[in-house]
């Protein structure tokens, strides 16, 4: 009885979604004179952007129930095709436009079913902006909609109808399809990127339990000897929801625990509100965190209130339990915050009403509603309670990894209290190996941590002593992936460098006190070099976030060759560089040969008399090419080959030298790769090897 009445209700909603159910604010004009106002930038997020939003509405229509199955294709020509089998845009006339209710939707800034009425109680899309600035930065769309046995359609041109929403034949079920193409005269660069677009639907099937999402890759296809066409294509589809995103998560960790804690449950916030609250959590040995949070299915990168009331409701119960079951030595103990998420993986998700969802911006990055962190807290805290009671043996896993993240913590703070003391920090004890530069300034000081005593001597020599200072490393520092920050201080080396920025570490760092907005990595190029290169940018970025977030960390980029013929010196920084430079010189000496012959009155076909050749490439006479005759090569194996002119020639004079700033758009993609290629599990990182080796163009072992 109860599945039938709703039944009924669900058949009642559908029947009522029509053109009354869309609401129009504004105009659709200021997208293509400001279109970073709406989808951040013209770049590739923002490119990115275009397809979010138009799977947004199809997310939405398969969140309240109607669309099962969703499929993104990449066509030729840098045409996208979203489909859905939800209820299909409405196409009758709008009241308020006079127009059809597809047509509002397209073209009208705020023109929505997200706004009013029962269409849509839940969904991502809070400003109504999504398919109408798809439309506006779009080179050319066209919208499909099947509705009561008939299929309309209507395409448009950077937003303008080419006609009206027409009948274009008979359809089976219900659903709407979008096909578009971004505007070259928006986007200087049209690429989507099939990796960034495929995350980012094997996210959405996993927040969206039950319904299938494909994507196809159709713009390098190929045809068959049967005529089919052979295409790229994934498919999407849990059952299992986030916790099987929480497995997902930790594929390449050792879990702590078999079970993995879920709660999934609708709570009144009052006002006649509900928000429904789902989490997801396990532990691993790893040392780092990993929180995802959602909002209507949209991530939330910066967090906010849901993500605030977890932490909370985490840290209570876990000292609940463990002051409940006498794991605390002494009665004042307590487990930190910091304590209870070393080694948590958890996705928190709420799904509020449409109308009250409050993000900061348009990109949708931090929730702000307050009673978003009431309910995530006493949902997750009540839940977890009896969870912990009636899994006595994950509990006291989970409880004894927190005490040990404790022990660890207590450890850390002696540590920090004897390395970084008032005088070190205010620049009083510099670590002796560091020859600092003359400015105060950190906006135009520049600190070089350089690789060897050797490499050092020269660095310091050449340097521009005025805004340039010189850290030298030694060997291979510390590990730090797997190394809690107790350890990590007693590491002479990682000790001079926090010393020498100055800004103290991990959550006591303090920007206004670092002493060089740029930090440069300056190694060998060779495979220890790069050893060492990699184990610094895992230091900055598990302990100096805020440093690669700036922008403050670079890699500078020593060449490879010095190649000189007569009085032209030319530096080069790959083997394709090298040979152009050498193919150039050859053409360069055989124009001079030929003006030194028409000059003399020597016998026609005699060749005038070379300079002796001088080669330091390594290789025996014997295999010395006889047209590099003059041609000097010297392969730099080390930074302490070059002598200190010929390093601030090429390596740290501002007007000539080459630096690659050290970024992660992609916070979650980022943790993922330090963690395969510096972790302890040895088989995802092989697999990682044997997977990308083909992509390595150069390697000197």
């Amino acid at each position: 009885m109860a599945k039938s009445k709703e039944k009924n209700q669900k058949s009642a909603q559908e029947n009522s979604y029509t053109a009354k159910d869309i609401y129009v604010l504004e105009g659709l004009e200021p997208v293509r004179k400001r279109p970073g106002m709406y989808i951040g930038s013209t770049g590739v997020d923002g490119l990115h952007h275009l397809i979010y939003e138009t799977l947004d509405n199809c997310i939405d229509e398969a969140m309240i129930g109607y669309a099962k199955n969703i499929a993104l294709t990449f066509l030729p020509e840098n045409r996208v095709r979203v489909v859905d089998d939800g209820r299909g845009i409405p196409v009758d006339i709008h009241k308020q436009t006079k127009k059809s209710a597809l047509e509002t939707v397209m073209t009208t800034l705020h023109a929505g079913g997200k706004f009013g009425g029962d269409a849509y109680k839940v969904s991502g899309g809070l400003h109504g902006v999504g398919i109408s600035v798809v439309n506006a930065l779009s080179k050319w769309l066209k919208a499909e909609v099947c509705r009561d046995g008939a299929q309309y359609a209507q395409e448009y041109v950077r937003g303008a109808p080419q006609y009206p929403v027409k009948k274009i034949g008979k359809c089976q079920g219900s659903g709407t399809a979008v096909t578009f193409e971004p505007d070259p005269e928006i986007f200087k660069e049209i690429a989507f990127d099939w990796n960034r677009v495929l995350d980012h639907i094997r996210q959405q099937a996993y927040l969206t339990k039950g319904i299938r999402v494909s994507i196809i890759d159709e713009r390098d296809s190929e045809t068959t000897k049967d005529g089919s066409l052979l295409k790229t294509s994934y498919s999407f589809y849990f059952e299992g929801g986030i916790i099987s995103y929480v497995k997902y998560l930790n594929r390449n960790e050792t879990p702590k625990h078999d079970t993995i804690f879920y709660v999934g449950k609708e709570i009144d916030v009052g006002e006649n509100r509900k928000i429904f609250v789902e989490t997801a959590l396990q532990y691993t040995d790893d040392i780092q965190a990993k929180e995802m949070s959602f909002a209507n299915n949209i991530y939330t990168a910066e967090g906010g209130m849901h993500l605030t009331g977890f932490r909370t409701a985490l840290t209570r119960a876990l000292n609940d339990h463990a002051k409940k079951n006498e794991y605390f030595k002494k009665e004042d103990e307590t487990l930190t915050g910091d304590d209870v998420r070393e080694g948590l993986t958890a996705v928190i998700s709420v799904k509020i009403q449409n109308s009250a969802l409050q993000f900061e911006g348009q990109t949708k990055a931090k929730l702000g509603n307050p009673e978003a962190r009431t309910a995530v807290e006493t949902v997750v805290g009540e839940s977890l309670k009896d969870w912990l009671e009636q899994h006595p043996r994950d509990s006291q896993e989970i409880i004894g990894k927190a005490l040990l993240a404790q022990k660890a913590r207590k450890a850390a703070k002696a540590a920090r209290e004897t390395v970084l003391r008032k005088g070190a920090l205010e620049g009083m004890m510099l670590p002796g190996k560091l020859a600092d530069c003359q400015s105060k300034d950190p906006s135009e000081s520049e600190l070089f941590l350089v690789e060897g005593d050797s490499a050092g001597g020269s660095a310091k020599s050449g340097r521009d002593r005025r805004f340039q200072a010189i850290l030298p490393l030694r060997g291979k520092i510390l590990n730090v992936e797997r190394a809690r920050l107790d350890k990590m201080l007693a590491s002479k080396e990682v000790k001079s460098l926090i010393i020498a920025l100055g800004a103290a570490i991990g959550d006591e760092f303090n920007e206004a006190k670092l002493r060089y907005h740029r930090i440069v990595i300056m190694t060998d190029a060779d495979v220890d070099g790069a050893h060492i290169r990699t184990l610094l940018l895992t230091l900055f970025y598990r302990y100096f976030p805020t440093i690669v977030e700036r922008g403050y960390l670079y890699i500078a980029t020593p060449p490879l060759y010095r190649i000189q013929s007569g009085k032209n010196v030319r530096y080069t920084y790959s083997d394709e560089e090298k040979d152009k430079a050498i193919t150039e010189f050859k053409k360069i000496k055989m124009e001079a040969r030929k003006q030194k012959a028409a000059k003399t009155e020597k016998k026609e076909g005699q060749e005038t008399e070379e300079e002796p050749a001088e080669e330091t490439t390594g290789e025996s006479a014997s295999q010395k090419d006889p047209e590099l005759k003059g041609i000097e090569i010297q392969r730099y194996k080390g930074l302490g080959e070059m002598n200190p002119p010929q390093l601030w020639e090429t390596t740290m004079d501002p007007q000539t030298r080459l630096f690659k700033q050290v970024t992660f758009k992609d916070a979650t993609e980022a943790d993922r790769i330090f963690d395969i290629l510096m972790g302890d599990e040895v088989l995802p990182r092989k697999k990682f090897i044997q997977t990308h080796a083909k992509a390595v163009k150069n390697l000197d072992i």
